[in-house]
């Protein structure tokens, strides 16, 4: 359950210049935020390695994905950032595979992730 959010009139920028987010909290101690994507190609994008991600990486709690993050309300439009920045972790063969399948080398891969994470947060 979202316990509070940070806001500036509705969203917060966390950078000087960059773009608004909402930033969230939750009883667990999480901090989270959503960003919204600027182009319909980073869309595209991080849809489909979050696809991927899901079927390579191992279930969370013995659960796949999908039901897991939907356990209390169904998951729509959004792209799951935790999971696409397990991406970095994982072992480099499984990298290049993902990489092929997005048309992409596994070094544009990760510079997109940390991008999307920079232009945000830091």
């Amino acid at each position: 359950a979202v316990v509070s959010t940070q806001s500036t009139g509705d969203l917060a920028t966390l950078i000087p210049g960059g773009s608004e987010a909402l930033v969230y909290t939750t009883l667990s101690g999480t901090i989270g935020m959503f960003v919204p994507f600027t182009s319909r190609e980073d869309i595209d994008f991080f849809q489909h390695l979050e696809m991927h991600m899901r079927n390579d990486s191992a279930p969370i709690c013995g659960r796949d994905h999908l039901t897991y993050r939907s356990s209390y309300i169904p998951v729509k439009g959004t792209v799951d950032g935790d999971l696409c920045e397990i991406y970095n972790s994982l072992d480099p063969a499984k990298r290049r595979a993902i990489a092929s399948e997005l048309d992409r080398l596994p070094g544009e891969v990760s510079k997109k992730l940390e991008d999307m994470r920079t232009t945000f947060a830091f």
